[in-house]
């Protein structure tokens, strides 16, 4: 038997292991059809199972699905420090990735304000400014120069590695004239 049809053979008992098909080994022809019916299936396979098994991402987003542009700052804690950050700036329908990577905390604070006066807020204060910022600290805020704004919060659960934030209008609240 040739090196060609040894070859033939294994894949014949290959095939016939994976599908049941038991396929007699003649002519080099056949080893290059088996082959093929061997290699193509499993080529296919390999390629969607790279998908499946794709890391998934894992990140705290926020989406713009507002009327307008939005400006949002965002805090969070490490357990003894607080840090508040911003400004990502939003286009309507437009979406930002504020935090890369797994969730390291369970809770995360953010607040907004829309191009009109409109704003995102909530009871937790913490440091801002006008201009791009990362503030450690929310003590104090006006003594060491900075404002002070009102985040809510959102509770990502323990377990969350990934989390998405949808500012609409209806949880908008105007400002006061």
């Amino acid at each position: 038997m040739s090196n060609r049809c040894a070859t033939a053979s294994r894949w014949a008992s290959a095939l016939n292991a994976v599908s049941g098909v038991s396929i007699k080994v003649e002519d080099e022809a056949t080893t290059l059809t088996l082959m093929k019916q061997a290699i193509i299936p499993a080529s296919i396979t390999i390629f969607f199972l790279g998908f499946l098994i794709a890391p998934v991402r894992a990140d705290f987003r926020l989406c713009n699905n507002s009327g307008s542009r939005v400006s949002v700052a965002l805090a969070y804690t490490d357990g003894e420090t607080w840090i508040s950050e911003g400004w990502w700036n939003l286009k309507e329908s437009g979406c930002e990735t504020l935090v890369r990577g797994p969730l390291a905390e369970e809770f995360y604070y953010i607040y907004a304000m829309d191009e009109h006066g409109g704003e995102w807020k909530g009871k937790a204060f913490m440091c801002t400014r006008d201009r791009e910022f990362r503030i450690i600290g929310r003590e104090d805020c006006f003594v060491r120069g900075f404002d002070r704004s009102g985040f809510f919060e959102v509770d990502t659960g323990k377990e969350a590695k990934n989390w998405t934030v949808q500012l609409t209008d209806a949880a908008q609240v105007p400002q006061n004239p």
